[in-house]
């Protein structure tokens, strides 16, 4: 039985005790849940063919809008997850933009005159910025099309904006509307509305990539965990992440897990696997562990060989870990710990940040508890909480 496992069958009242009821469950349901999300977005298959043709994307690719992913935090993370492969399918520009930049310096972001679709993410659909961009938005560039994807269908975004024309809400379900402070379930599904998305025109082609998801999902779900856990005890005081392309991404997600689900108490970095020379690697330390989402082309896999050489060679931390696709790493890296997605086909790297997030989150999970925290709120100061609390919104 895996770490992960454990923690799930404990007793009711322990879960609840520990600050476990969610966050654990919330982890282990990713996989099953991307389904269900397949569904939901193909049940709207018309619909969203229908809008993203009037938002321009069925045009010359001279003439097609560009595309902001939008959302804050997590969320905007989900947005720099997509932005290659919906760069790829639509032929057109697609760029992540946060909220929080949008809700400050809109005018220098958006060009007059310029055609766009916007597409929001947010799990509540109550943020305080993405709610404030939405409604800034819709009065100063009333042409703006716009996708609204969240987990919360009483949510003011999806809410108020249910009658207008030019915004498309998509709810996926409650079940993903993680109820633990960290965004996990929520996370992983609303990237794979996003790729739904992608796919719009062929949602079957789509299908059987989701299933080889899943299975490599199911299939890592209980390594990562033991490795997480293992690892857990090391008594790490700082986490670095690393990745490429849609990879990188995942990296800021991941290092975002394990400071909101420690508090602080383990500090983390993520960076580009070349921009960590560049200042970032002074940090490093032999309290530190550094992770690796190793890129599937083997152009870009020779840089990150020549980082963890480098990295090791100078004994730079504590412990090092690879997640990758290859069957056989110790040629390419020379991590103490290699995990490797399994899948009958490999799985490029635009459709891996579902899975290789587990990786951070179950490090999350894990360093929490070993730091004597409840992960469904492991902030006991009150600094953050599930929902960013209101602010005033200044004009």
């Amino acid at each position: 039985m895996d770490a992960l496992t454990d923690l799930l069958r404990l007793p009711e009242n322990d879960k609840v005790s520990r600050g476990l009821l969610h966050t654990p469950a919330e982890i282990a349901q990713q996989p099953d849940s991307w389904l269900t999300t397949f569904r939901v977005v193909r049940s709207k298959q018309t619909e969203i063919a229908a809008f993203l043709s009037q938002a321009g994307l069925r045009g010359e690719p001279k003439t097609r809008p560009t595309v902001f992913l939008i959302g804050a935090g997590t969320s905007d993370y989900i947005g720099q997850s997509l932005a290659p492969l919906l760069r790829r399918c639509w032929a057109c520009d697609v760029v992540a933009v946060p909220s929080t930049d949008l809700l400050t310096h809109m005018d220098s972001l958006v060009v007059a005159d310029k055609k766009y679709l916007w597409i929001s993410f947010s799990r509540s659909g109550q943020s305080p910025e993405g709610v404030a961009v939405l409604e800034q938005a819709r009065n100063l560039r009333p042409d703006i099309q716009h996708v609204i994807v969240s987990c919360n269908v009483d949510g003011r975004m999806i809410r108020e904006n249910h009658n207008d024309p030019k915004v498309l809400g998509i709810c996926l379900d409650d079940a993903v509307n993680d109820r633990g402070l960290a965004m996990t379930s929520s996370f992983s599904n609303m990237v794979i509305a996003g790729q739904c998305l992608a796919h719009e025109n062929d949602l079957s082609e789509y299908h059987s990539i989701l299933l080889h998801m899943v299975q490599a999902a199911r299939d890592f779900l209980p390594r990562a965990a033991d490795c997480a856990a293992a690892l857990s005890e090391q008594g790490y005081t700082k986490a670095f992440f690393v990745g490429s392309g849609a990879l990188r991404a995942v990296a800021k997600e991941c290092a975002l897990k394990s400071l909101e689900l420690t508090a602080g108490k383990v500090l983390t970095m993520s960076e580009s696997v070349l921009g960590l020379r560049h200042g970032p690697m002074a940090a490093l330390d032999q309290h530190s562990l550094f992770v690796c989402f190793q890129s599937g082309d083997r152009r870009i896999r020779k840089y990150e060989r020549d980082l963890l050489d480098e990295i090791t060679r100078k004994h730079l931390v504590k412990s090092s870990v690879t997640v990758g696709t290859l069957e056989r790493f110790n040629a390419e890296s020379p991590a103490e710990h290699y995990l490797r997605l399994t899948a009958p086909i490999e799985i490029t790297e635009d459709y891996r940040p579902p899975i290789d997030v587990i990786f951070g989150q179950l490090l999350g999970l894990f360093f929490s508890l070993k730091w004597g925290l409840r992960p469904d709120c492991p902030s006991p100061n009150g600094a953050i909480s599930r929902v960013v609390h209101d602010f005033k919104i200044h004009s």
